[in-house]
């Protein structure tokens, strides 16, 4: 059942650890990329509301993961974790009772979302605010009641809107101080590489999710399947690059994030048939800062 936590060196680093600092990190790129586009778009660079619009996200973004590991405590503890799955693995590894993961979730979540509202008096927009708390509510219904949707077969695809469409769309309402569809549009083979990183990453936890009744796609359906749906993500990415070339995507843009096809296509390889989706994961990272770098040169030329 684990040890009801104190306050100590121990439960102090597995609170770090269950924040995921690499995720935050990835997480502070892509609101980067949507903050980037709406500069490039004619919003001005407004560096303290930038820096204001991130420190809202990132308590919010912690305490997310905090609910997973809270939620996955089990699963974490049955699995055998890669550098990209499986959890922090704080939980099983120092004993800690699993309530401190969700008392952080809500301190965290408490505290992003209440300076945020603060930072409604000194312009922040009230449509980043809206953002921010549906991006909340997708976060935290991923793995807990009432809807615990990684347990009902739609996990994979709503931590893709979340993460790859509606996190950037933040980034842009911060900056803009509203949401254009075009943002939307702009991050459509994000969203697809997102999704199949989720694929990709919940593979080889699937035998301990089968163990405590968590239904990832990876559970319920065939390699076969699996590898069909990953098809349709990696012709999603390639489809809307070329669709959106020149109209949505300046052509530095479009261009640039298409080097990352060699990973794409070795993800494709491997997968369900390797433990490791690091040639996955690879690829949506490293297009993260791409388009991030891509969109920030067309915006300040």
């Amino acid at each position: 059942m684990g040890v009801e936590p104190g306050i100590n060196r121990v439960t102090i680093e597995s609170l770090a650890r269950m924040s995921r600092p690499s995720h935050l990190l990835l997480i502070t790129t892509v609101y980067g990329l949507g903050a980037a586009i709406a500069v490039a778009r004619g919003a001005p660079i407004g560096a303290i509301r930038i820096s204001t619009g991130l420190l809202a996200l990132l308590p919010v973004a912690a305490s997310v993961h905090y609910a997973n590991e809270y939620a996955d405590h089990e699963t974490d503890a049955l699995t055998v974790r890669t550098p990209f799955s499986g959890g922090s693995g704080a939980l099983p590894e120092t004993g800690l009772h699993r309530s401190i993961a969700i008392r952080a979730a809500q301190v965290s979540l408490g505290l992003g979302l209440g300076f945020a509202v603060i930072c409604l008096l000194h312009g922040y927009p009230i449509t980043a605010l809206g953002v921010l708390v549906i991006g909340a509510v997708l976060g935290w219904q991923y793995s807990v009641p009432p809807l615990k949707l990684a347990w009902r077969g739609m996990g994979e695809l709503d931590n893709a809107l979340a993460g790859g469409l509606l996190l950037p769309a933040y980034g842009y309402a911060v900056s803009a101080g509203t949401v254009d569809p075009v943002v939307v549009l702009a991050t459509v083979p994000f969203f697809a590489l997102v999704f199949a990183n989720l694929l990709d990453t919940t593979w080889p936890d699937r035998q301990a999710d089968v163990q405590v009744g968590k239904a990832t796609l990876a559970t319920q359906w065939s390699r076969r399947r699996l590898r069909s749906l990953y098809l349709v993500a990696v012709s999603l990415w390639i489809g809307s690059t070329l669709v959106l070339r020149g109209s949505v995507l300046p052509p530095l843009v479009a261009d640039a994030g298409l080097v990352v096809f060699p990973l794409v296509l070795w993800g494709y390889l491997r997968y369900t048939r390797s433990r490791s989706p690091f040639p996955t994961v690879s690829a949506m990272v490293l297009t993260a800062i791409i388009h991030l770098l891509a969109w920030s040169w067309v915006g300040l030329r």
